[in-house]
């Protein structure tokens, strides 16, 4: 599989990454054997980066990650993320969240210095390995943090990004990064520090473009890489404007339904299925290193290989934008073969 290298670093990325998210839990329960089976199946089909994190399940996602591993060696780049840390739960039970399996710990955000130190050793407990290849700073932005985010962003710059450029200045960690689904505060942060790469959930794909605006520029000036997660925006984009069809999390509304069939119309027309030009869509643009989406058994990674695979026609991206159904600027992948 092609690989693409993170920023200015010699780190180097297959242009489909393993997002672990389902396998912790994400809305539905996975089995732990086919958790592991879908990790080791990705592994061996040639897909040869994983990213994880403490959120994901409340620490299953690294527990599962770590033990589909166990005794197999680290052929692979491995990224995680930090700012939360994870405490027992007084009551047992695991908070009530969007995963269904979560492990009984509860979060507690620390962006500062010894909290991501933390941060990063936790992990490690969890995953069973030594280190990993890529930090990802984790969620600074409204969502989660409401009208504190600016202190948190003050917090991680005076605190926890020093630790993780000392842990790179060390060769503990070859990449640090920011893990966000908001593009302006990426910018922010591509402005404040040195990064080498910044994690984008679903916020450049074939229903949204705005990171061309200001994130994509700053970072192709700065050398950051971009590693466009959550590529069928939490399902859409992979099943197609059906009921029930998710988008960020929520059933989508019906500008996104009608936007998503308008697409659909279009594949259909050059035989190209849906997920195979969600998946292939944000690689068209220089900036972006890998595609991470989340699989839970080894059907999805066939799948998803085989849509990486898939040859797309120029004129299936030229229609697209004479729908105005991407922007005219939006550099999209050549015929040959993304992967």
């Amino acid at each position: 599989m092609e690989r693409r290298r993170i920023g200015r670093t010699g780190l180097e990325v297959t242009v489909l990454g393993f997002g672990c998210g389902p396998i912790g839990g994400l809305f539905d329960k996975v089995p732990d054997e086919q958790a592991h089976q879908a990790v080791r199946a990705a592994r061996d089909s040639g897909i040869g980066y994983f990213d994880v994190a403490p959120f994901y399940g409340i620490g299953l996602a690294e527990h599962r990650l770590g033990e589909a591993f166990r005794g197999r060696g680290k052929d692979f780049v491995l990224s995680t993320k930090v700012g939360r840390l994870l405490k027992p739960a007084r009551s047992g039970h695991a908070p009530e969240s969007m995963f269904r399996e979560a492990l009984p710990f509860e979060i507690v955000y620390d962006y500062g210095y010894d909290g991501i130190m933390r941060s990063v050793d936790d992990s490690c407990q969890r995953l069973g390995m030594a280190g990993a290849d890529i930090l990802y700073i984790h969620d600074v932005n409204r969502k989660w943090h409401g009208d504190a985010v600016e202190e948190r962003f003050r917090e991680v710059m005076e605190g926890g990004y020093k630790a993780l450029d000392k842990l790179r200045a060390q060769g503990a960690v070859k990449a640090i990064g920011v893990g966000v689904n908001d593009p302006d505060i990426l910018a922010r942060f591509a402005e404040a520090g040195d990064f080498d790469c910044f994690m984008l959930a679903g916020r450049y794909t074939l229903l949204e473009q705005t990171p061309l605006d200001r994130l994509f520029p700053a970072c192709a000036a700065r050398g950051i890489s971009i590693v466009a997660a959550g590529p069928f925006n939490s399902g859409i984009l992979a099943t197609g404007a059906k009921p029930g069809a998710k988008y960020f999390y929520a059933d989508a509304d019906p500008e996104i339904l009608e936007r998503t069939r308008r697409i659909e119309s279009i594949c259909a027309l050059h035989g190209v299925p849906l997920a195979a030009a969600a998946l292939q869509f944000a690689l068209g643009h220089p900036v972006v290193a890998s595609v991470a989406t989340g699989m839970v058994s080894p059907g999805e990674v066939e799948t998803n290989l085989r849509h990486m695979a898939r040859a797309i026609p120029d004129d299936f991206w030229l229609e697209l934008k004479q729908e105005c159904l991407l922007r005219q600027e939006t550099p999209v992948p050549p015929m040959a073969k993304a992967a």
